[in-house]
């Protein structure tokens, strides 16, 4: 609610950087548009397989994991669930259905976020539920030694924050404070700082986003997964965190370095989806694009499991096959034998940005 209450304040001027952030997420939203009329059938691909990456590294961010092999018949099967951890896996698969079937027309209320949280956190006592003790943001370092790096909002406080909170966001859309992608990322980093649940406020504030951006009109989260970029970045991410929740609490801090960070995840979106419709040049070769793709930004040597993970939705079968077809013509070579054996690129003429 504090970064929200500077934006009612209309600042005179946003920084450099952010302007050329939302030049380019501007652009970046014009080019949605074409895919969307003239490749349907290459992004039903890609969205079936940013719901499993979003999915899946959207709770490993939280330390929660599933057998690899477990992870398609969960997200498009009806299994019988083994764990908690499958349980969490398939709420936050059912959370993201509902937001990308409903869109804009689910409205960022109060009673939207209790049911996220009640999906992404399952059969549990206090889903949905605000907190009813202290939970601040503890960082163990590798010694042991503990520090209390933010001290979230009171429970006592925490319905009136989430309140004013929502007012702000729906107030600043009406008013035109300032681009609406900032006031996404600002609503974001805000619930971050109230931490509003016992568990759970990591997940909620992912899916938060990706509602958030429908709002906004930018629906790259549809086809590319925002959790695994944030994944991918995942130091940098508690690192602007930090920066900017100091002083939050008395409304004298600098949200400019996590609202840029935000920024960049859903430009690297929209660059991933570029990259990947034009690699897919037909449904029928989808997936074989996506771990070509996969092998022309990944390092440039790398394993089978690397590889797996980058294409949560493609078998291991399919991989296989798509490397000895690389490797028949001249693009990779393999450095070993067994499944952990090392694959190179012989040039960098596949990398791309």
């Amino acid at each position: 609610m504090m970064t929200l209450r500077q934006f009612a304040a209309k600042p005179d001027s946003i920084p450099a950087r952010t302007s050329w952030y939302l030049t380019d997420l501007s652009e970046a939203r014009g080019k949605q548009e074409l895919y969307t009329r003239q490749s349907p059938q290459k992004l039903k691909v890609l969205r079936e397989n940013a719901l499993i990456e979003s999915a899946v590294s959207s709770n490993r961010i939280e330390g929660v994991t599933v057998d690899r092999s477990r992870v398609a018949t969960l997200m498009f099967g009806k299994p019988a669930l083994r764990d908690r951890e499958e349980e969490e896996v398939r709420g936050y698969r059912n959370a993201l259905k509902l937001i990308h079937e409903q869109g804009a027309k689910l409205p960022v209320t109060e009673e939207t976020i209790f049911k996220l949280h009640r999906l992404c956190r399952g059969e549990i006592w206090d889903a949905g539920v605000y907190k009813n003790k202290n939970v601040d943001i503890v960082q163990t370092s590798p010694d042991g030694h503990s520090r209390v790096r933010f001290r979230c909002v009171s429970p006592k406080q925490t319905p009136k924050y989430m309140m004013e909170t929502l007012e702000l966001w729906r107030q600043g859309l009406r008013e035109k404070w300032i681009h609406p992608l900032v006031l996404a990322a600002a609503i974001n980093f805000d619930f971050l700082c109230i931490h509003p649940f016992r568990d759970g406020n990591g997940r909620v504030s992912r899916l938060l986003l990706l509602l958030s951006l429908y709002h906004c009109g930018f629906e790259v989260g549809r086809y590319i997964s925002l959790e695994k970029i944030i994944e991918d970045n995942k130091d940098r991410y508690y690192e602007v965190l930090e920066q900017s929740s100091q002083h939050w609490h008395e409304g004298k801090h600098d949200p400019w370095p996590i609202l840029n960070f935000t920024l960049f995840i859903i430009l690297e979106a929209y660059r991933e989806l570029e990259n990947r419709v034009g690699q897919i040049s037909s449904p029928r070769g989808a997936k074989t694009g996506l771990v070509e793709h996969a092998v022309g930004t990944i390092a440039r040597e790398f394993a089978l499991v690397e590889l797996e993970r980058r294409c949560p939705g493609v078998s291991r079968g399919m991989i296989r096959r798509v490397l000895r077809k690389m490797k028949a013509e001249g693009r990779i070579e393999c450095l070993g034998r067994g499944p952990g054996a090392k694959w190179r690129r012989k040039d960098n003429t596949l990398k791309r940005g």
